[in-house]
């Protein structure tokens, strides 16, 4: 299993359904879908085989802004994003960075706590419900 960083949960979901169900509450807040990113059918794309494995990248300028503005690169983890994909047993799997690491990682100030909450809040109100 991944490190305490990546926060991980098992999905009763196929890998797309449970992309679909995180998008459709997405478009539900107003909250922008940048990219949905199909790493299968990249492998495909070079005749090498992949399961499912699918990356939706999604945000909006007024939580990031404010977290660049305290350490630019933290742009390396903006947009916010989470992976789905299926493990060797079949089993579906959705995973985000733990938004305390990420503010770790960047070194960024105390000043931007409550984005972090919001955003950390926010995460694990899509996944929960991704796989619920």
């Amino acid at each position: 299993m991944p490190d305490a960083d990546l926060i991980t949960l098992k999905s009763p979901y196929p890998v797309k359904d449970t992309i679909d169900r995180v998008e459709i509450q997405l478009a539900e807040k107003g909250i922008g879908v940048f990219a949905r990113i199909d790493h299968a059918a990249g492998a495909a794309a070079v005749n090498m085989s992949l399961r499912p494995t699918l990356l939706l990248i999604f945000g909006n300028a007024k939580a990031g802004t404010p977290l660049m503005q305290s350490a630019q690169s933290i742009g390396i983890d903006l947009p916010l994003r989470m992976l789905c994909w299926e493990d060797e047993t079949g089993a579906v799997w959705l995973a985000y960075n733990d938004m305390q690491w990420v503010a770790r990682r960047h070194r960024l100030t105390a000043a931007v706590n409550p984005v972090l909450e919001t955003l950390a809040r926010l995460l694990a109100s899509l996944a929960a419900a991704a796989v619920a």
